[in-house]
Formats: C-alpha cells, sequence, structure tokens
C-alpha cells in the first residue's frame, strides 16, 4: 500500500467519523434520515471528491491533446444532487406546517462535510460537524433561555367537538384569561348538530400540553379535545 492509498483511506475513515456523528444526532431524535443514510452520504460524497480529484491528474497533456480537467467537477454535482434526497424528508402536515427542513439541511450538511475531507480540509470539516451540532442541539435551547420573547413560545393547535354553540364562547374566553396568544378559529358545523373548532395559540414553552389539555377538557360542553404541538 503506498501513501496515495494510505491517504484515501484517512480521508474515507475520517469522512466516516464526520457522518456518524451528524447521523447519530438524527437517529437520536428519531429522524427520517439517521445513522445509516448519513453514513452513506458522507463517506460516498468524500469518496466521489477524491475521484475527481486523483482523475484530473491521471491524464497527462500530449503535444496533440491539450487536456484540462476541473479536480471538483464532480463535488460540484454532488451539492446540487443532494437535493433530491433532501426533497424526500420535507413533508406539509394536514396543519398546513411544514417538517423535515432541518433533516433536509443536515442532508446536505453530511455531503458538504465528505467533500471537504475529500478535498483534505481535515480542520475546516471538523469545525463544520462541530459548528452544525451546536447549531441543531444548543443553539435552540440557549434561545429558549435568553433569547427574544418569540422565540421562548410553542405553538398548539386544539381540535374541540362542542355541542352547543353558547360554548364557543366560553372557551376562547378562557384562552383570553390564560394569557395565550389566539393565532386562528375555525368553526365549523357537523352533520350531527356538533360543532368542530380547531383554535391555534401560542403559550410559552415551559407550559405542558397536558396542563392545556387538562384545564380545556373541564370545560363545560366540551365533547372531545385533540391537541397537537405544531412548534
Amino acid at each position: 500500500m503506498n501513501s496515495l492509498d494510505f491517504q484515501i483511506l484517512i480521508k474515507l475513515g475520517i469522512s466516516a467519523v464526520f457522518g456518524l456523528i451528524i447521523g447519530l444526532e438524527r437517529e437520536l431524535k428519531r429522524k427520517p434520515v439517521g445513522l445509516k443514510t448519513s453514513l452513506v452520504i458522507s463517506i460516498v460524497s468524500c469518496l466521489l471528491t477524491i475521484v475527481s480529484i486523483e482523475s484530473a491528474y491521471m491524464f497527462p497533456n500530449s503535444d496533440k491533446v491539450k487536456i484540462q480537467m476541473d479536480p471538483l467537477r464532480l463535488a460540484a454535482q454532488i451539492v446540487s444532487g443532494i437535493g433530491f434526497l433532501g426533497a424526500g424528508v420535507i413533508l406539509r402536515r394536514g396543519n398546513d406546517s411544514i417538517s423535515g427542513l432541518t433533516t433536509a439541511a443536515m442532508i446536505w450538511g453530511a455531503a458538504g462535510i465528505g467533500i471537504a475531507v475529500g478535498a483534505g480540509f481535515y480542520l475546516e470539516a471538523f469545525i463544520g460537524v462541530t459548528l452544525l451540532i451546536i447549531s441543531v442541539e444548543f443553539i435552540p435551547f440557549l434561545m429558549k433561555l435568553i433569547g427574544p420573547k418569540q422565540l421562548r413560545k410553542k405553538e398548539l393547535l386544539i381540535n374541540l367537538n362542542i355541542k352547543d354553540k353558547i360554548y364557543i364562547d366560553e372557551v376562547i374566553r378562557f384562552i383570553l384569561n390564560k394569557k395565550y396568544i389566539l393565532r386562528r378559529i375555525r368553526i365549523k358545523d357537523l352533520s350531527d348538530g356538533d360543532h368542530l373548532v380547531q383554535i391555534l395559540i401560542v403559550v410559552d414553552y415551559r407550559e405542558s400540553t397536558t396542563g392545556v389539555y387538562y384545564s380545556i377538557s373541564d370545560l363545560e360542553g366540551i365533547q372531545r379535545v385533540e391537541i397537537e404541538s405544531v412548534s
């Protein structure tokens, strides 16, 4: 094994470790793209970058043919081509909220880390992985503690089945008295005479979803309660 082969193995090993770190963070959160996907993306991106760089210097110029090749031509295609994986994890829920954007960004990040390692930028790749983990794990937690007030809120979507429409006003008064922010309300008459009320409220992030559920379910006239955290 020559020095070039050893360097290639080192690069692939480092990219695997960095891909493992990114994938483990997603795996612990039970996201669609986990450990195996991140490893494959990081390792293959590194491998294609190595192939792109090395192949650019495998074909020497001659007197008849002048060959000029971009050492990172394959790496440039990785950045755009990885988009189909990112698009596959972005979902639109029934309540019009979008999920999966962070996971899609982490896929793109894993490819970028693999390219950086394949090109020999080990320190930059390490710093990149470190900043990625800090950005998705610690910064949001820090913002909830000392960030702007808007970042210390969470949205709850509440679906209520109410028998008599006179109780709808009582629910709204309860929400306003609790100092919750009322973002949106939708009322729909059901075929059996009941009323479906959908309310989007904003509460403090420390307010438990179960606490809101218990409070609303105890109100008079409420037949069924469904609460979903949307942020």
